[in-house]
């Protein structure tokens, strides 16, 4: 499953962040599952000043999977925000949304 995190952390914290990120990779490998990183042009919400915001999309396989990968950076000092992901084909988007609402 897919997955979307976002985390909202102080300037300040950026280099706790930077080092509790570099663990987690070393942890947890991408095992030939692309690691995706987007920067955002905009400020989506309401973001404190000298804030930093992360955006990445990524693959579990579970939820529990994804939750230890956010629990460190959360103890270092983030504001994570884990929104699930589905994909759908872009052929045929109506009839997958019918599909997954019934």
């Amino acid at each position: 499953m897919k997955f979307m995190t976002m985390s909202i952390f102080p300037v300040s914290k950026a280099a706790d962040i930077s080092a509790a990120q570099e663990k987690l990779v070393r942890e947890y490998p991408s095992e030939g599952r692309p690691a995706t990183g987007f920067l955002m042009m905009s400020v989506p919400f309401d973001v404190p000043p000298n804030s930093m915001v992360t955006v990445s999309i990524g693959e579990s396989d579970s939820a529990e999977d994804m939750a230890a990968r956010v629990y460190p950076l959360i103890l270092a000092g983030a504001d994570m925000s884990v929104i699930p992901l589905l994909e759908l084909p872009i052929g045929g988007m109506v009839e997958a949304e019918k599909k997954y609402r019934s």
